[in-house]
């Protein structure tokens, strides 16, 4: 079941999430200062939108280019069965695949599109042959490679 929007949430907390969605690592007292509020009513609401799971963590973000992984691929999957047994082993299979950034499963031609980050094209074409045709029910993938990102990022 997927979660609904909450109706309570407000332009305070709104403001919050927007900022907090860019730089994680802000003080409260500066996130307090540019939201309009003291600090113990912003704390408050943070706290109270990381535990109704709005908020589900913070991470760093890093430079995939400064990484050495400058090369991105869309990898669009067919699989051989559908039904759930098989979409279910294919979900776990990928989540091991640690050059796929995303997956989604997709309403259309094909079953899921994957987002893989690779060091280079060789690199690429190894986990494409290794990895992704070897996950559970894989019948056909078609490559998209991108050549440049435009827009990336949070909400």
């Amino acid at each position: 079941m997927v979660p609904r929007p909450d109706p309570t949430l407000d332009s305070f907390d709104h403001a919050i999430l927007n900022i907090v969605s860019t730089q994680g690592r802000i003080a409260v007292t500066e996130l307090a200062r540019r939201i309009g509020l003291s600090k113990s009513p912003t704390q408050a609401r943070l706290k109270r939108l990381e535990a109704a799971g709005v908020i589900t963590g913070y991470q760093a973000l890093l430079d995939p280019i400064r990484l050495g992984l400058a090369h991105v691929a869309f990898v669009e999957v067919k699989l051989s069965d559908t039904r759930e047994r098989a979409l279910t082993a294919f979900n776990r299979a990928v989540q091991a695949v640690p050059e796929v950034e995303q997956c989604h499963m997709i309403a259309g031609s094909f079953d899921y599109l994957l987002k893989v980050r690779t060091s280079d094209i060789d690199q690429y074409r190894r986990v494409l042959g290794e990895r992704i045709s070897a996950l559970p029910h894989v019948a056909s993938t078609s490559t998209y490679v991108a050549m440049e990102a435009v827009k990336e990022g949070q909400l």
